[in-house]
């Protein structure tokens, strides 16, 4: 059997947890919830179902995942990353259980459901990611927002996926991604003024991706590029063909939140002009966000 790890972060995650669960039960010999501060009973789900459970107060995905890489004892074979909201499909379950081959990371295919729907069209999914990883050979790269994992050698690919497929409101949704917008403007602001450490392009689709969205996309003026991009996704790219809840999700997604970015950027960088403020200072001031408060606390 496979020497496998999975890491799962959670806060408020009952609803999901046990189908992520149930989902790796065969294939995992280690599960690792890293908690931040439930308040329903995630903790208790996962303790029961046999996880062991770290709590670590939130800052962002990378630090959480990446804190709990160092806490796992040298030694441990692979590494599965598994949002609470995904589950392992049994393809992927399957070729898992059968033996992983000779190599630093392993991409897999990750589809999303929307409200209940599969979103098959718009060029989007199943999107290649790295997911699976040998200990020690790969780390979350120090992003706030679209972090990858990047490893130190060869890659290989598994057919099956992994199903992203979360059923909590759209007002939980929305509010998720008004926060997503505003760390999406901290990698925006950090590439054109480099305030914090410089990430490490992943590989393959993801860094073609990274790319594109980096070199063409942030060309095009703010505002604009957010109804350039639904364009393409919605009638080139098929979108809607879609059903009404991932419609739905093309529109949100796809123009609503890449405008909401926009929107947020402008906003910090017109407080920057006006106030004669640093990049951090502003995203303090504007978004909330402290992007040092963890460095601090640990030099207390």
């Amino acid at each position: 059997m496979t020497d496998l790890t999975v890491i799962i972060l959670t806060r408020d995650e009952a609803l999901h947890l046990p189908r992520a669960l149930v989902s790796v039960q065969g294939i995992a010999t280690r599960v690792v919830v890293v908690d931040s501060g439930s308040t329903d009973a995630t903790v208790q789900i996962a303790r029961d179902a046999g996880a062991d459970v770290w709590q670590h107060p939130w800052t962002n995905h990378a630090q959480q995942f990446n804190g709990a890489l160092d806490r796992l004892e040298t030694g441990t074979g692979w590494v599965l990353r598994l949002d609470a909201d995904e589950y392992v499909t049994p393809d992927l379950a399957a070729q898992i259980a059968v033996g992983l081959p000779d190599v630093a990371g392993i991409t897999v295919g990750r589809s999303m459901w929307f409200q209940g729907q599969p979103v098959r069209y718009g060029g989007l999914f199943p999107a290649r990611m790295l997911r699976l990883f040998r200990h020690g050979q790969g780390r979350v790269e120090p992003r706030w927002m679209d972090e990858h994992i990047v490893v130190n050698g060869p890659v290989a690919h598994l057919s099956g996926g992994i199903i992203d497929d979360n059923r909590k409101p759209l007002d939980w949704w929305i509010a998720k991604h008004n926060a997503y917008a505003s760390r999406e403007v901290v990698d925006i602001l950090n590439q054109r003024h480099g305030f914090l450490p410089a990430d490490v392009a992943p590989s393959g689709a993801a860094g073609v991706k990274r790319w594109i969205k980096q070199h063409l996309y942030a060309r095009l003026p703010g505002g604009l590029r957010a109804g350039v991009y639904f364009l393409y996704r919605y009638i080139l790219r098929g979108g809607f063909r879609d059903g009404a809840q991932a419609r739905a999700f093309h529109v949100l997604q796809g123009f609503w939140y890449r405008y909401l970015v926009d929107a947020k950027l402008a906003e910090v960088e017109r407080f920057m002009a006006q106030n004669d403020a640093g990049p951090a200072a502003a995203i303090h001031a504007v978004l909330e966000i402290d992007l040092f408060a963890q460095t601090r606390s640990e030099a207390a």
